[in-house]
């Protein structure tokens, strides 16, 4: 296997590379870079199969020596003598999305706020009227008489392993099929009975998961912090990212999970079925008010629209719909975003006191006194731009609240400024530095 430090496991790159850029790679100074990962990749070519090989080349190169990804910066002048520099992530960086260097956690094992959001307790909730295990089972035999259906010792066993109590209609369900795909040999009919009559993909009982928060572990500071979580009064599903009372009991057919909620919303009821959208990390969408009601009604539809924005919890201020800070500055507000902007750099001083106030994100040239920062003192995310990071670093103003940090894209600025700026600020908290490796290499003369 080659490794990602040898000229060889970069070369093919690099010449696609001096042949898409050569104009900005024989400019004095000029350069390219990016990121290649494990999933996702940040390389400025075109999308086609000798670009991909390429890239391929260098994932694997990664993949064989452990590691998930790499940022580079190349100088490929025409005569060919290539100074190849290669950042390695360190634990206390994500992975990078669109630059050398993603987010830097400063707080090992700090998660967004809305990850730390537990269920509230519903004093009276009770399953729905239109529950009914009974009249769901016989529903369920009539319509699949030859499924085959889990003993009590297995639904037994699924509630010691999963250390709770299954709802009546879980227990109904697997009563009349275990849902086991061997079960079906291969009938492709039988199967797609069984999906017909149920209204999902059930999935079988030793299968059966909490989707606490530990299932949507996986997120990305930049993203995460900036989402917020609101459960209403009038909500019959609880705003989380994950609960202890949420029992996935099947699939939509669309990699969508199908669960039984156990700690609904004021409005809800116990053992209602929401599903689980895969392109959204936060909340859940009710589907039915309970299995009977979904089985008996299985035109209905679960998909309402993607989440946006979440006034007056999140707030933007643009040219748009909010150009001032005055306008968006409430106590409830949690994420701030100020992206560009035409108007004159903004006073942040209607933040001051804000009590919920944990993320702010700035676009360059948006703020007038970035020292200003040091007065909001329950940040816990704060993305910048690199000039405005460099007021607070040389100031000492760094906010102690952090728990990650993140920059506005760097653009075609050296990615060694972004890496030793980053490394400033991870020093403050003692986390892992960025490592550096320089490699020399001939790719000889343009022809």
């Amino acid at each position: 296997m080659s490794s990602p430090y040898d000229f060889t496991t970069w070369e093919p790159l690099l010449r696609l590379l001096r042949t898409a850029h050569a104009r900005e790679a024989a400019a004095p100074g000029g350069q390219v870079s990016g990121s290649i990962g494990r999933d996702t990749d940040d390389v400025p070519l075109t999308d086609d199969r000798e670009a991909r090989d390429a890239i391929e080349r260098v994932r694997t190169a990664l993949a064989s020596a452990g590691m998930t990804d790499m940022g580079f910066a190349a100088r490929i002048p025409a005569s060919g003598a290539v100074v190849l520099r290669l950042f390695d992530r360190t634990a206390a960086t994500e992975d990078a999305v669109g630059s050398v260097l993603g987010a830097l956690t400063l707080v090992e094992g700090a998660v967004p706020e809305p990850w730390r959001r537990l269920p509230e307790p519903v004093d009276g909730a009770r399953p729905a009227p239109s529950a009914d295990p009974e009249l769901l089972e016989r529903r369920l035999r009539d319509l699949i008489p030859d499924a085959i259906g889990a003993t009590e010792e297995e639904i037994a066993a699924a509630e010691e392993r999963l250390g709770l109590t299954l709802p009546e209609e879980v227990k109904a369900l697997h009563r009349v099929t275990r849902a086991r795909w061997e079960d079906w040999r291969d009938d492709h009919e039988a199967e797609q009975r069984v999906l017909g009559a149920v209204g999902f993909d059930p999935i079988p009982l030793e299968h059966l998961f909490v989707a606490d928060l530990s299932m949507r572990s996986s997120f990305s500071w930049e993203h995460a912090a900036t989402g917020a979580v609101l459960t209403g009064p009038e909500d019959a599903v609880q705003d989380l990212v994950g609960s202890p009372g949420w029992i996935v009991i099947g699939d939509t057919g669309g990699g969508d999970q199908v669960v039984v909620d156990l700690t609904p919303g004021p409005r809800g009821h116990l053992g209602q079925i929401v599903v689980l959208d895969h392109e959204q990390a936060v909340g859940a969408s009710l589907w039915a008010d309970s299995l009977t009601d979904l089985v008996l009604g299985p035109e209905r539809t679960w998909y309402t629209g993607h989440r946006w924005e979440k006034p007056p919890l999140t707030a933007m201020v643009h040219d748009g719909s909010a150009g001032s800070i005055e306008a968006v500055a409430q106590p409830a507000l949690e994420v701030l975003s100020i992206v560009s902007r035409t108007g004159a750099p903004l006073s942040l001083a209607p933040l001051v006191g804000l009590p919920r106030l944990r993320t702010l994100r700035a676009a360059p040239g948006t703020l007038a006194d970035p020292l200003q920062i040091a007065e909001l003192t329950g940040l816990e995310f704060l993305e910048l731009a690199p000039e405005d990071w460099r007021v607070l670093l040389d100031a000492g103003a760094v906010p102690r609240s952090l728990s990650a940090a993140s920059f506005q894209r760097f653009g075609h600025q050296d990615p060694r400024f972004a890496v030793a700026l980053a490394d400033e600020i991870l020093a403050l908290w003692d986390r892992p530095l960025t490592t550096e490796t320089v490699i020399n290499g001939d790719l000889g003369p343009l022809s």
